[in-house]
């Protein structure tokens, strides 16, 4: 990532704010993407913190217009784009029937149709030069829906099949830009803390939960190993998926008896705020970390394997090969 023009979607706060802190560990020059003013100023300091260079484009990612003129915006200014990292996104938690129409479109126009206008704004950037990569921050929700998220799980589920469509015409054209999906567990994000809740007690992630760091992590090193489709993060993430592909049927069950209360907790008191329609970090900073903090895993081993599979086969193989000679030796 040195060197390299990277845009992050949502990068005022939770994963894109961690990944934008990563990037900037890497030296990037980093075009950070939101709504809040708040929450973008901080995060521009983070990645310069880090080492990197971040300069702030307001946008909301819902309307393409925005998305189109934040980005000539940026290759004018800062130079042509590597790599687009798409993470915005808002929702609601709630049973379906409680959703109105107006919140359910708008979460689709945020959470899914961001990433379309990201997405082909990057490529009509890209495209003149054949070079560039587009990452997908993805869930294990893209696989499997959940009570009481309704348009975020339909949203991932949009944005996995329209990835799939995307990434095969590419390849058919024989195009260098390439394009990859990351499926994320649950995480320690503010998004617990500020999207629109109907609830009556406070949203948490379902069990167990990882920092944001983890899922950053994981961002930055598909967009520098674009080559796999997909990226897995996190245990609970393989064994929902797994499992998705096996048992569905079971799977709707268990979820029916532990999905709601899963997903709340009595700790901390309900949402007083919801970013929706507007920015929550417009006068205050929320950081990448929500409120789960004591109970949220900082690494995963899963994920630390997915990334260096060539590794942990060679290491699997050696151990195999000591142990063999090893009973040749007492035999």
């Amino acid at each position: 990532m040195k060197d390299k023009v990277v845009v992050v979607t949502g990068a005022s706060g939770g994963v894109g704010r961690a990944v934008v802190q990563e990037l900037g560990a890497r030296d990037a020059t980093v075009a950070l993407i939101a709504r809040g003013t708040t929450g973008l100023s901080s995060a521009a300091v983070d990645v310069g913190a880090a080492g990197g260079s971040g300069l702030v484009y307001e946008a909301d990612v819902a309307d393409y217009e925005q998305v189109r003129d934040a980005a000539e915006r940026i290759e004018r200014e800062i130079g042509p784009i590597d790599v687009w990292i798409n993470v915005a996104f808002s929702s609601v938690f709630a049973p379906f029937t409680e959703i109105t129409p107006e919140e359910y479109e708008r979460t689709t126009r945020v959470t899914y149709l961001g990433y379309v206008w990201g997405t082909r704004v990057a490529l009509d950037l890209m495209r003149p030069r054949d070079r560039g990569v587009i990452v997908q921050t993805g869930s294990a929700l893209a696989y499997r829906g959940i009570p009481l998220q309704a348009a975020y799980c339909g949203a991932k589920h949009a944005i996995k099949g329209f990835t799939e469509t995307v990434r095969t015409e590419l390849m058919s054209d024989g195009s260098g830009i390439q394009i990859t999906m990351v499926q994320l567990p649950a995480l320690n994000t503010p998004q617990f803390s500020w999207v629109l809740s109907k609830l009556g007690r406070h949203p948490q992630p379902v069990p167990p939960i990882y920092q944001p760091e983890v899922a950053a992590r994981a961002l930055v090193f598909a967009a520098e190993h674009p080559q796999r489709r997909e990226y897995w993060v996190g245990a609970p993430t393989a064994a929902t998926m797994i499992a998705q592909r096996l048992a569905p049927g079971l799977v709707d069950r268990y979820l029916a008896r532990s999905g709601r209360e899963s997903q709340q907790t009595k700790e901390l008191p309900p949402n007083d705020v919801a970013n929706l329609w507007e920015p929550a970090d417009e006068n205050k900073d929320y950081g990448a970390h929500g409120t789960f903090d004591e109970r949220s895993h900082p690494r995963s081993l899963q994920a630390w394997l997915s990334r260096h599979r060539g590794l942990a086969a060679l290491t699997l193989a050696g151990g195999a090969i000591a142990v063999a000679a090893l009973r040749r030796a007492r035999s």
